[in-house]
């Protein structure tokens, strides 16, 4: 991930002003520690700190198109830069940059070539011709981005809050999927897919569709002219990615580079669930595995770091975002510049176990619509931040713009969890890897039950970061905390822990408001908690606190058996798929 930072239509050009901007830029160095860039035109800074991923000798930024009157900086990469190159075949590249296509797009198409990218991008395109200029954040928000308005009518975008929170009246996260035109004046939805819309899909379930689509995601992903691996902590996101990246690896340009021998990572506690499942992936998928333990106390001690790089005080993805900064640095150490992780598979699929007491498939859907929406406030700004902390890129194949719209156009009935019939959460996504001639995964694993993120990596994690906080927060302190902090007011010693580092980084009433709040409950938005009047009573994000990870209303036993082929034929066989006359060995039931 890169750093970008435009100050556009700023009242001042002067020297001053362009080492201030070189001074904000600097804060973000640790997205992009191999090289910087400034472009000013006059009273317009575009600023840049480069992760060089792909063409790391000469694809500096800002870029230009060829007459060098449109200027972009782009954080991000775009997946389908070839074939956007062979339809600009008439223009001129100076690199192999694949984000060198936006400025020559823009120059092509105008304002409505967004829609054309195909990848996880944020980017501020100025056009010297007429001084306009043009933002854009990625499908889902995956890429980070704020907007800021300045005192003097500039505007300001930056990757991340801290670029800009000093030098602006207000600021804002820069909505997903949006982008902001001068020429227009103000934001405009450049993503609108269909399931977004008020009505609910109806697609029948083709396991074959979703696989291939999945697979594509991953694939299309393995772009890159630097060292990479994969995260896997044994669970069943992580390893799908790690299992097709190691079945699609050979023969590919990083392949013929780095090696066909695919490395994974994983963090832990000593003893903790994810290293054990992640070391037996890793065996049976034949990957060079580095495993990296982390105590309490290390985790403890970085707190500081991880809220100022992160920059929420949102207890989950503090919780989560701790060892997955605390890895990225060990998988920085060993040279690798680029992991593919496993995020966005829960919201889409109703993957968190608060998903079970879903009324109906209305409710189920309309859940999953809003748990996708929020991504960019919570699993991807965890992802994008933990990872860029220490110059290092991840990539989410499941937000993939095409695998979204075939996942969730599938009619949500597929996605309920039955556990009478043997559908557990995720269920569709399991069979369609549940392959017996060559399979993907064994089978324990590939329909082992869901752990947070933060539970899986030791359950005393948690436990340690509840004491800790307890020993600096006092209850005194609690009873003012609503007068203290009027707006989310934290009602933990643990989020009032949080919330008080947060505020010391990042003081200003704009800062406090870019983080989400409301009640949840194993994750859930605050509808959800409607599902089930218990829920109410005990609002914590852990997802065993209120739901009961190892004490399921079904039980482990559904896994174990459901594992072990132990279902009725009559829910196994009912809807065979056949492709070409034959059965795929992907039995399923509606």
């Amino acid at each position: 991930m890169c750093g970008i930072l435009a100050v556009l239509g700023c009242s001042d050009d002067s020297q001053a002003k362009r080492v201030r901007v070189l001074e904000l830029s600097r804060r973000l160095k640790h997205r992009g520690p191999d090289w910087s860039g400034l472009f000013q035109h006059g009273d317009s800074f575009l600023s840049h700190q480069r992760l060089a991923i792909i063409d790391p000798a000469s694809g500096d930024q800002p870029l230009f198109n060829e007459d060098k009157k449109i200027v972009v900086t782009v954080n991000g990469e775009i997946y389908n830069h070839e074939a956007l190159r062979k339809s600009l075949s008439h223009h001129e590249f100076r690199t192999d940059s694949d984000c060198d296509v936006i400025a020559h797009l823009y120059e092509e198409y105008g304002e409505g070539f967004v829609d054309m990218l195909d990848g996880m991008f944020s980017f501020v395109l100025l056009d010297t011709r007429d001084n306009s200029f043009l933002v854009a954040r990625d499908a889902i928000g995956i890429t980070s981005l704020y907007i800021g308005w300045g005192l003097d009518g500039s505007i300001w975008i930056s990757s991340e809050m801290k670029g800009l929170n000093d030098d602006c009246e207000h600021f804002e996260f820069f909505p997903p999927g949006h982008l902001y035109s001068s020429k227009q004046g103000g934001f405009r939805r450049w993503y609108n897919p269909q399931w977004m819309s008020s009505v609910i899909p109806s697609t029948p379930y083709d396991p074959l569709v979703l696989r291939r689509a999945f697979e594509n995601a991953v694939i299309k992903r393995l772009m890159t002219d630097v060292p990479f691996g994969v995260l896997l902590s044994g669970g069943l996101d992580s390893s799908l990615v790690a299992s097709i990246t190691a079945r699609y690896l050979a023969g590919t340009k990083a392949a013929r580079q780095w090696g066909a021998q695919l490395h994974s990572f994983c963090v832990g506690l000593q003893g903790s669930p994810d290293l054990k499942a992640g070391k037996e992936v890793a065996n049976y998928l034949g990957t060079v595995h580095h495993e990296f333990h982390f105590t309490v106390q290390d985790g403890i001690d970085a707190i500081e770091d991880v809220i100022y790089h992160i920059e929420t005080y949102d207890v989950t993805t503090i919780r989560a975002s701790t060892p997955m900064f605390l890895m990225s640095r060990k998988i920085k150490s060993l040279g690798v510049k680029m992991v593919i992780s496993g995020e966005g598979s829960d919201e889409i699929f109703g993957g968190y176990l608060y998903f079970h007491k879903a009324p109906n498939k209305e409710e189920f859907h309309h859940e999953t619509c809003r748990k996708i929406q929020a991504l960019h406030q919570y699993d991807c700004l965890r992802a994008n931040k933990s990872t860029s902390a220490w110059g290092v890129e991840a990539r989410v194949p499941f937000l993939d713009k095409e695998f979204i719209n075939v996942a969730m156009d599938i009619d949500p009935e597929w996605k309920m969890i039955k556990p009478d019939r043997g559908r557990i959460e995720k269920w569709i996504l399991r069979k369609a890897f549940d392959d017996e001639e060559r399979p993907y995964l064994p089978k324990h694993i590939l329909y082992r039950q869901k752990e947070q993120f933060s539970d899986g990596v030791g359950y005393s994690w948690i436990d340690g970061l509840k004491t800790h906080a307890a020993e600096h927060v006092t209850d005194k302190m609690m009873l003012n905390a609503a007068h203290i902090f009027p707006h989310n007011t934290p009602t933990t010693k643990e989020a009032y822990y949080y919330r008080m580092i947060f505020e010391r980084f990042f003081p200003q009433n704009s800062a406090k408001l870019t983080v989400p709040g409301g009640a949840s409950v194993a994750c859930s938005t605050a509808k959800a908690i409607e599902w089930d009047a218990a829920w109410s009573n005990n609002l914590d994000p852990s997802g065993r606190a209120a739901i009961g990870v190892h004490t399921s209303a079904y039980g482990p036993q559904v896994y174990a058996s459901i594992a072990n082929g132990n279902i009725p034929p009559t829910i196994m066989n009912n809807v065979p798929l056949m492709v070409g006359g034959a059965t795929h060995g992907l039995a399923i039931q509606s």
